[in-house]
This record gives structure tokens, C-alpha cells and sequence, in this order.
């Protein structure tokens, strides 16, 4: 041994320092894995906080400044958020006051609800995207697509939604100054079934700041982790993220809980 150190010229000293570091076992391996896991099976979308919120849900009682820091070592970040589509034309039909008044908790479901049109761009074509959320639990309750931002779009998305709702359901509807939502016959829509209109103020996305994060996340989480070759391919891509969104993606405003999960639990005798 002394003549291959010699040889090496190595210290006897730092020679066993290095076996006794190479035979120390990471001990974080195991939750390196496990979060590894997590972001694979989130395809990337979720951040230190998500993810350490997962791991506790399973069991796993960790710190968040440990996850991150090993996120930090493992390379795994979160994404930016890209801009949005704007359907204000100006003043075309009847404009409503901002009731909501940027007040995006609800004490139940189907008391508020807010609503958007957000646009996509693939293969030279663009889609439109017009959801309902419900700012109880941040569900998407009812959504549509089309390759124009008609009024066709909003509609279909609205009867979707309505149909969800029990008699004794008004929730206030609120939405920004879009043309679509101006329209008579939007409004005749939400006055027969008694519910309430709010509007933004012009110009002013902070006071739809719920749908405008919901956008900002789908896009992120979808359009920028995938490639997409058609229009027919990211219909398909954004209701398979709307189900997982709703049902799998976990809040931590709702306790570490999917919407639906949060909803579920709500409901429970």
C-alpha cells in the first residue's frame, strides 16, 4: 500500500479520505428520486412547492427549502407565461359595473364564476379557447373551442356551463369588456337563468387576475412543454389538460388538493 501511494503520490491521509467519501451513500437519493418522479409524472409542470406538496400528501414529510434546493442540483425549473389574446373592440353593446371588484374567493361553489377567451397559435393556424371557472376551487367548469373567436364560441361554452348549475344557482358572471360579452343575447342568456353580470374595467386584466393565471399556466404547462403539428392535436392536448388540471393538478390554496378533490371533500357528509 505505502509503495502504490508513493507511487501515485498521494498522502496516506487523502487516500482514505476519498474511499471514506465514496462509500458515504447519498442521503437524499431516495427523495431525489421521488421528486424526479413527480416532475416526470406533472411532465415538468409543477415547482418546488407543488411538488413538495405532493410528496406530503403521499406521506413524505419534507421541507420546502430541501426540495427546491434539490430541484436546484437536479435541474428541474418552472416556465415563463406568454401573452395573452385581447377581445376588447371597444364599446358595441351594453357595458356591466365591476361587481366583482377583484373579490376572487367564494365561500361556496356556483357563487362566483369569471370568464375568458384566450388564443393559440400552431402550424400557421390559431385557435380559440372560451372556459368557465368556478373561483370556489378554481375548477374549469364547462369550456369550448373554435377556430374563430365568434359569439358562437361563447355561447356553447355558456350552455355547457349553465347546465351544471342546480335551480337555486346564480352565481355573478364575470368577464372583461369583450365584444362577445356586450351582446344582447349574451345578456338575455344569463337574465334568463337569473344570473348576475360583472365586467372589468377597460383595459385593466388585474381585475380578471383569476382566468388571466389560469391562461398563463395552461400555456406554460401545455403549449410550451409539447409540439404540436395540427389544430385537431391541441384540441385534443388542451381537453386532456383541462380533466387533468380539474381532477389531478393539486392548489395550494385548496390544501394541497385538485379542484375536483377539493370539491369532492366539500360536498361530503
Amino acid at each position: 500500500m505505502s509503495l502504490l501511494l508513493c507511487v501515485a503520490k498521494l498522502s496516506r491521509s487523502t487516500f482514505y479520505y476519498q474511499v471514506k467519501v465514496q462509500s458515504v451513500v447519498d442521503k437524499y437519493a431516495a427523495l431525489k428520486a421521488q421528486i424526479e418522479a413527480v416532475y416526470t409524472r406533472h411532465k415538468g409542470r409543477y415547482g418546488y412547492r407543488r411538488i413538495t406538496a405532493d410528496l406530503r400528501q403521499a406521506g413524505q414529510i419534507v421541507n420546502h427549502k430541501t426540495v427546491q434546493r434539490l430541484m436546484q442540483g437536479l435541474g428541474l425549473k418552472s416556465l415563463v407565461r406568454p401573452k395573452r389574446y385581447r377581445s376588447y373592440q371597444g364599446t358595441v353593446g351594453r357595458v356591466a359595473p365591476n361587481l366583482l371588484q377583484r373579490q376572487f374567493d367564494a365561500n361556496g361553489l356556483n357563487q362566483k364564476w369569471v370568464i375568458d377567451v384566450t388564443e393559440f397559435k400552431v402550424a400557421g393556424e390559431k385557435l380559440y379557447l372560451s372556459p368557465v371557472m368556478d373561483l370556489y376551487n378554481g375548477e374549469i367548469v364547462a369550456f369550448e373551442t373554435a377556430n374563430r373567436p365568434t359569439f358562437e364560441l361563447v355561447s356553447k361554452m355558456l350552455k355547457k356551463a349553465l347546465v351544471r348549475l342546480r335551480l337555486t344557482d346564480k352565481p355573478m358572471l364575470h368577464s372583461d369588456q369583450g365584444w362577445h360579452y356586450q351582446m344582447p343575447q349574451y345578456r338575455r342568456m344569463l337574465g334568463d337563468r337569473g344570473l348576475t353580470q360583472s365586467m372589468s374595467r377597460k383595459a385593466n386584466c388585474w381585475d380578471n387576475a383569476a382566468m388571466e393565471s389560469f391562461f398563463g399556466t395552461l400555456k406554460s404547462e401545455l403549449l410550451h412543454l409539447n409540439k404540436f403539428a395540427s389544430i385537431d392535436e391541441l384540441k385534443s392536448g388542451i381537453t386532456e389538460y383541462i380533466h387533468y388540471y380539474n381532477n389531478h393538478r393539486i392548489k395550494l390554496k385548496l390544501k394541497g388538493l385538485s379542484p375536483v378533490q377539493y370539491r369532492t371533500q366539500a360536498v361530503s357528509p
